[in-house]
């Protein structure tokens, strides 16, 4: 029997996000809304309320009868974009927006705390709600809430996101790798400048880094598995300040994007190697720095499976379809170190209704029809995988 939304429920759903809209902080800053989420949550029966982090919430429900212990997440930070949405409950904070829909995913795990609250005595186990910090900016929040220990004696964990690219009234799921691991490197090339009238008489780093950006395409091209997918892109070069001068050096930085562990490690040995082999042919030198990001998340199997049915016997089989895996980042990954689980993907967009703004964007919009799914997969979840 699929479940049926309680309107009530869905206007203080709504209210919350767009609270959370109106007032959005950026990453590690999350001061402000933290402190409006712990007094959203002590206001509900039955939850114990703790902050593991100065910007982070933890709430734990205890159930009435013996089970697993869940954990469900939601990110609570936003972006420094200034909005350009034209709604009546845009940002009042200057150059910051929650343009990657994390105030509606604060507001869904919220909703979930109030109904799973309200149904307690009929709960099984444990559900701890992680509103967490600090998604957006590397080294991340998931990882200092782990070392906190919020995820001891966690036996499964579940996320959540809403895309944009996604049709509201859609869920979307996938077993295995879903989103990508997402390194970052910064390289330098060292040559030697001059007057630009004389380029004989220097070494000139601006065209050599154009010869390493044009070889760097052969890391994914030629120097990995065709099967196995990975992105190489170079973001910034740096150079320079006047037109008639070569400089003595170029910097370049990027990302590199991969599922596969084992690829991961061989990138930035493959990436040295041919960087150094190009500038040393034009007599420069280079250094790089090579940062790794957050780990791939891989979604497991049986959580899947589980969550799949939760959708449809709760939402309807037209509302489930298979999540295609993105080589966008997420640090929900670091929970997925300690116990199995599943990142969700709720549909967002309408374009009907003129949303279609892609995610990090001025104009990024939700239909906030899909808070109310959000919810549902979210209690439907812990319902499920809180029963031993």
């Amino acid at each position: 029997m699929h479940a049926v939304p309680d309107p009530d429920l869905t206007a203080q759903v709504t209210a919350w996000r767009r609270h959370l809209h109106r007032h959005p902080e950026l990453s590690f800053q999350e001061h402000d809304t933290a402190d409006y989420v712990e007094t959203q949550l002590r206001h509900m029966d039955g939850l114990k309320v703790t902050r593991p982090t100065p910007t982070s919430v933890l709430a734990v429900l205890h159930g009435a009868a013996p089970g697993r212990t869940v954990l469900l997440r939601a990110d609570m930070d936003a972006l420094p974009i200034q909005e350009d949405t034209g709604l009546d409950y845009a940002s009042t904070r200057q150059g910051v927006m929650h343009a990657c829909g994390h105030d509606g995913h604060t507001a869904m795990l919220l909703g979930a705390a109030l109904t799973l609250s309200r149904e307690r005595r009929d709960l099984h186990g444990e559900v701890r709600f992680i509103f967490q910090h600090a998604e957006e900016l590397f080294p991340g929040g998931a990882q200092q809430v782990v070392d906190a220990g919020v995820m001891d004696g966690v036996d499964t964990a579940v996320g959540t996101h809403l895309f944009s690219t996604l049709p509201v009234g859609r869920v979307a799921l996938k077993a295995g790798a879903l989103m990508a691991a997402p390194d970052v490197f910064e390289i330098t090339v060292k040559g030697q400048g001059g007057h630009a009238a004389m380029p004989h008489e220097t070494t000139d780093p601006v065209v050599i880094a154009a010869h390493v950006i044009t070889a760097m395409q052969s890391i994914v091209s030629r120097l990995r598995d065709p099967l196995e997918p990975a992105v190489v892109s170079v973001t910034t070069l740096r150079a320079g300040n006047a037109d008639n001068v070569i400089p003595d050096t170029a910097t370049l930085t990027g990302t590199v994007r991969t599922f596969d562990p084992a690829l991961r490690d061989a990138i930035p040995a493959q990436l040295d190697r041919l960087v150094g082999g190009v500038t040393a042919a034009f007599g420069a030198a280079h250094t790089m720095t090579y940062t790794r990001g957050y780990r791939a998340t891989v979604n497991d199997p049986a959580v899947t499976q589980v969550l799949r049915q939760v959708v449809t016997d709760t939402l309807g089989e037209h509302v489930l379809m298979d999540a295609t895996p993105t080589m966008g980042g997420e640090d929900f990954s670091a929970y997925l170190t300690r116990a199995p689980g599943a990142f969700v993907l709720i549909g967002a967009g309408n374009p009907g209704k003129g949303i279609a703004a892609p995610h990090h964007h001025p104009h990024f919009r939700i239909d906030e029809d899909a808070l109310q799914i959000g919810v549902q997969v979210l209690t439907g979840a812990a319902r499920a995988l809180t029963r031993p």
